[in-house]
C-alpha cells in the first residue's frame, strides 16, 4: 500500500517537536521523519522523545550521517529504541553533506567505501550477529549486541548519484531520495537500486522513499512552492509543484507512486506558517490513500 508521511525539518526548533509529533498522530499521519542536519538537532535524541510522546506514530530518520558515528554505537542506539518502541523506528543513514563532515574532521576520502562497509555491518549487528570486520573505515572485533532487537528494523540509505544508488540496492533495505526528485528520477533510481540488489544476489523487494515539498491552501501555497523550487533548483518541474487542497496534493503525488516509490514523505515549504495545519493536510492525504 502506498505510504504518506510528513517531515519535521530542523528549521523548526527542538521544542516544537512534541506538539508536532502529537499533532501528527492526532491527524492520522502514519509516519513523521526527522533530519540530522549539522548543526541543529540530534536525530536519535529527537526520535526517542517523539516515540515516547506518541503511541502509534512511526518515526523515520532521513538521514543520520555515517561519518558522525561509530557503527557499533549507532547499532546500540537503534537497537535500544527498537526494543523500547518495537516496529516504530525507520532508521536511515547517508554520506552526510561533505562540507559539514569536513567541519567536524570526519570527512572520508571514499564515501562509497564507507557505505559499503558500514551498512552491512550495521544490519548484521541489528540482526544479533557477531561481527568481525577489518575495513578501510569500519573495524569490529567480535562485536555482538547484548540487547539486539527482537526483529531487526529495515535500514534505509540515502543515494543520489548512480554509483551510490546502485550501492544502496546492494547493501540497504531501501533508498531515500531528497526533495526535488521528479517521478522520472524515482523510476531511474529504483531501476538502479534493483540492479545493485540483483548484482548482490539479494531477493525481496526494495523500498524507495522520496521527499516531496508540499503546501496546502490556495494560490499563495502554490506560488510559495514554485518560488522555493525556482530558488533552490533553478527551474520548476511541473511534476514537483505539489500544492492545494488534500485531494489536489494526493493527485499530484500519484505519479511518484506510479514510478515505483513505496512512500512519499511530504516536506513543508520553507517558512511554513502553520505546521499543525500542514500536518492536518498530510493526514487527509494519507486517508485518501488508505
Amino acid at each position: 500500500m502506498p505510504r504518506i508521511g510528513a517531515i519535521f525539518t530542523p528549521s523548526f526548533p527542538p521544542e516544537a517537536l512534541r506538539g508536532a509529533a502529537q499533532a501528527a498522530e492526532a491527524e492520522g499521519v502514519p509516519e513523521l521523519w526527522l533530519w540530522e542536519d549539522c548543526f541543529r538537532e540530534s536525530a536519535f535524541a529527537a526520535a526517542s522523545a517523539a516515540l515516547a510522546w506518541t503511541e502509534r506514530l512511526k518515526i523515520g530518520i532521513g538521514v543520520a550521517p555515517m561519518p558522525f558515528r561509530n557503527v557499533a554505537a549507532l547499532a546500540m542506539e537503534i537497537a535500544t529504541m527498537e526494543r523500547l518502541f518495537p516496529g516504530r523506528l525507520i532508521p536511515g543513514v547517508g554520506h552526510g553533506v561533505l562540507s559539514w563532515m569536513g567541519q567536524i574532521g570526519a570527512r572520508v576520502a571514499s564515501p562509497l567505501t564507507l557505505m559499503r562497509e558500514y551498512v552491512p555491518a550495521l544490519r548484521s549487528l541489528l540482526a544479533g550477529e557477531e561481527v568481525t570486520f577489518a575495513g578501510r573505515y569500519v573495524s569490529l572485533d567480535q562485536v555482538r549486541l547484548d540487547w539486539p532487537p527482537a526483529q531487526a528494523p529495515v535500514v534505509m540509505a540515502a543515494g543520489e548519484g548512480p554509483k551510490t544508488v546502485r550501492l544502496t540496492g546492494e547493501v540497504a533495505d531501501g533508498t531515500i531520495l531528497p526533495d526535488g526528485s521528479s517521478p522520472d528520477r524515482v523510476a531511474r533510481t529504483l531501476a538502479l537500486a534493483l540492479e545493485g540488489r540483483t548484482a548482490a544476489g539479494r531477493a525481496g523487494s526494495h523500498e524507495l522513499v522520496v521527499f516531496v515539498i508540499a503546501a496546502f491552501g490556495g494560490e499563495e501555497a502554490r506560488t510559495a512552492v514554485i518560488d522555493q523550487l525556482q530558488r533552490t533548483k533553478g527551474e520548476v518541474d511541473p511534476a514537483l509543484v505539489v500544492a492545494g487542497a488534500p485531494e489536489e496534493v494526493a493527485a499530484a503525488v500519484a505519479p511518484f507512486f506510479d514510478a515505483g516509490a513505496t512512500a512519499v514523505i511530504l516536506q513543508p515549504r520553507d517558512g511554513e506558517p502553520d505546521l499543525n495545519a500542514f500536518l492536518a493536510g498530510v493526514g487527509a492525504v494519507s486517508r485518501l490513500y488508505a
